[in-house]
């Protein structure tokens, strides 16, 4: 009787080892596939993204926001003019260097908004070369390998059923949880680019506001807010920095399973940080 109950004690645990095995092999194939692409991704500019996407961007700002910015710009102009002759006593104590001054200040709200795309790319040369020039610190070291998976099967078999029971329950969360956060770095990555594009969609209307003093802060805001989507770029490599150098420390551990729990914990801090990176830029330019 104790002959069968073992045999099929080791029956179980074979199943019990083969399914733990399966959970954990490739474990982290989705996270370092994501984590590895982030240098690449968030070092493209955005016209160079995707290529097609930024086309129909621009054609959509140029054809249908653009003529609003103009209409927005020629009130602007408009009310500038009029305040400017009410405030001189209509035109009985004007100086024409105001005129001047009307004229080359709308002038410079015209070629603004008339070259709004130049100005966008210019500002995401400038952050593109300072997270290009910062994309070497991670250099192939964000790479998970299984550790001690040969060791952890050769003693799951020395193991009661009921804790490699409770091991396999942990491997089948722990598969899912690391599949899940693979795609939370995808959203954040991608997503910021998104908004990048959404942001350039409607640039005409924030740069058509600089030719008034009290309207001008629409404008100086949008350019804050680019330069902060610019440089999330470089906060997010500084994430994955850290996460690659909290990496080394879990590689020398016995204890695969502890080691792989470590693993996860840092990746879901390194999701929590990504999220963070969008409202510290902001918080640093003074965006909002």
């Amino acid at each position: 009787m104790e002959t069968v109950l073992k045999a099929i004690s080791d029956w179980i645990k074979s199943l019990l080892t083969a399914a733990i095995m399966s959970n954990l092999s490739g474990l982290f194939d989705d996270v370092n596939t994501q984590v590895g692409n982030i240098a690449q991704q968030v070092g493209t500019k955005p016209s160079n993204f995707e290529p097609r996407v930024f086309a129909m961007i621009e054609a959509l700002s140029r054809n249908v926001v653009l003529p609003i910015a103009g209409v927005i710009l020629t009130f602007i102009a408009c009310y500038e003019l009029i305040e400017m002759i009410t405030q001189h006593n209509n035109m009985a104590q004007f100086e024409p260097a105001l005129l001047m001054k009307w004229i080359f200040k709308t002038s410079i709200s015209v070629w603004m908004i008339s070259n709004t795309f130049d100005i966008i790319m210019a500002v995401f040369d400038v952050t593109q070369q300072v997270v290009a020039n910062s994309s070497g610190i991670i250099s192939g070291n964000t790479r998970v390998n299984d550790i001690g998976l040969s060791m952890l099967q050769s003693s799951m078999m020395q193991m009661d059923v009921g804790p490699l029971f409770g091991l396999f329950l942990q491997s089948f969360f722990i598969g899912i949880t690391m599949r899940i956060l693979s795609i939370v770095i995808f959203v954040i990555v991608y997503g910021r680019m998104i908004e990048i594009y959404m942001m350039v969609s409607l640039a005409p209307v924030p740069m058509a506001t600089w030719g008034n003093h009290e309207q001008s802060h629409v404008g100086q805001n949008y350019l804050r807010s680019l330069f902060a989507l610019g440089f999330q770029g470089f906060l997010i490599l500084i994430c994955v920095a850290i996460y690659a150098v909290l990496l080394q420390n879990v590689a020398i551990s016995g204890d695969a399973i502890n080691s792989i729990w470590s693993i996860v914990g840092y990746t879901v801090l390194l999701c929590f940080s990504l999220f963070k990176t969008s409202s510290v830029a902001k918080t640093l330019l003074g965006a909002h």
